[in-house]
């Protein structure tokens, strides 16, 4: 009998197709698989935290974290479709010299002058992040991942920036606009930004919880054309409407989980109000009585993109699907005691089938958690250790992997079998969409 979990050790899994992409270096060849595996240490967590709920709450704790300085500009978006704008926060190399209360701490706005000379030809590995579900900059969790990158030490000379979903992190909403679980437009936005005024940068992307949901599906949307190198998500709840389902299901899932989040997007709308509301489907009153997050879901989302129920909504935003249209490497970290993103909602099958796609499960750590002894989050070592991998050692996969749509990935690989099906899955079809005629959603 293994009793290793005594001593905080937690089993290791690895899931993926039998033949990952190979990536180029120096040496020759590499899986995908491999090279995961190798980013990957032993997870030893803290014991005293022996299951996902101890170390999910572990989070309430506010440890200071690395201190990470920002610098801040505002972005209107170039897409009339969800007009607005989002709030993009730079990691700066500087000391904060000053505070700003209207935002998070170690954060000010870039001045006028800073911002027109923002742009550079250099060849730095850049990392655009995006947060969990009511989350920001000042996150924890993220920081643990940037530190290490931007410390400015021979393997630390990454610039990075982190996408506020509108309204997070002290931003303001300027239309009737949120976000949602499929909010791809503001990402695909920053992607393009950095691509022009950073020609010569590699870009990566990181996503955690809604976050990763959202990168998820804004990997597959882009699926060959995707201007990313490679990706990370962690703690991504994939098909929404079973982790929503998971959560109501117990007394803890509902009444601290969702309870909690039904309580952050409340305390979101409540600072937004006078915006979102001119969305005149949205009843004040009844997002007053709200408690869970699919109550939120219900009252918000649902009249805000036209879904009929927050299952429609959660079944269309999830990005269980979107993962078979993946072209890029695409490390994925998951703790199966999640008690938020939970494992009856991980694409298990669908991972197996996209070479593009390496799963890293893990047998205890919580939801964004994985505390170590001492405070640090052991989920930011694979994470840190695969982007400096693909950064420093391997080329791009491109030109090696295999592209297409998955059916025709299938069919290709099975046409040993003598049969190839005519029938095509597209994964990125959507229910959700404006029609032709409506140039702008009123805001």
């Amino acid at each position: 009998m293994d009793l290793s979990w005594i001593l905080g050790h937690a089993r290791v899994s690895f899931h993926h197709s039998k033949n990952t992409i190979p990536l180029a270096s120096k040496s020759g060849k590499t899986a995908l698989s491999d090279i995961c595996k190798a980013s990957t240490p032993p997870c030893k967590l803290n014991p005293l935290l022996f299951n996902g709920h101890l170390h999910t709450a572990w989070t309430a704790v506010k440890a200071a974290g690395p201190p990470i300085v920002y610098k801040r500009q505002i972005f209107e978006s170039d897409d009339p479709r969800f007009a607005g704008t989002f709030a993009v926060d730079f990691v700066s190399h500087k000391q904060a010299l000053e505070e700003d209360p209207t935002l998070p701490p170690r954060t000010t706005y870039f001045t006028e002058d800073e911002f027109a000379n923002i742009g550079s030809d250099d060849t730095k590995p850049m990392l655009i992040t995006l947060h969990g579900l009511s989350g920001g900059s000042h996150e924890i969790y993220l920081r643990h991942v940037l530190e290490p990158l931007v410390d400015q030490s021979e393997q630390g000379d990454w610039e990075a920036i982190v996408v506020n979903s509108r309204g997070c992190a002290m931003s303001k909403i300027t239309t009737g606009i949120l976000y949602n679980a499929r909010a791809t437009w503001d990402l695909r936005q920053t992607v393009k930004w950095c691509r022009k005024m950073y020609p010569n940068r590699p870009l990566y992307a990181i996503g955690y919880s809604l976050g990763a949901n959202i990168l998820t599906n804004y990997l597959g949307e882009e699926g060959d054309a995707c201007e990313l190198q490679a990706a990370v998500v962690c703690s991504n709840p994939w098909k929404l409407e079973v982790a929503s389902l998971a959560l109501q299901r117990t007394w803890l899932g509902l009444n601290v989980y969702s309870k909690t989040m039904g309580t952050s997007m409340k305390k979101l709308f409540a600072q937004h109000a006078d915006q979102v509301v001119k969305n005149g489907n949205i009843d004040p009153e009844r997002v007053a009585k709200v408690t869970y997050l699919h109550e939120f879901d219900r009252e918000i989302q649902c009249p805000t993109w036209g879904y009929p129920t927050e299952y429609a909504y959660y079944r269309d935003a999830s990005s269980a699907d979107s993962v078979t249209s993946i072209r890029i490497p695409t490390f994925a970290i998951h703790a199966e005691d999640d008690p938020i993103a939970v494992d009856e909602a991980v694409p298990y099958e669908e991972i197996k089938q996209n070479p593009y796609v390496v799963m890293c499960s893990t047998s205890t750590g919580g939801h964004l958690s994985w505390f170590e002894v001492g405070g640090t989050r052991w989920f930011s070592k694979p994470a840190v250790n695969f982007l400096q991998k693909m950064a420093r050692e391997y080329e791009t996969a491109r030109k090696d992997g295999p592209t297409g749509t998955l059916s025709e990935m299938t069919r290709t690989a099975t046409s040993n079998t003598g049969f190839k099906s005519p029938f095509v899955f597209e994964p990125m079809r959507r229910k959700m969409y404006l029609p032709e005629q409506s140039i702008k959603i009123d805001a």
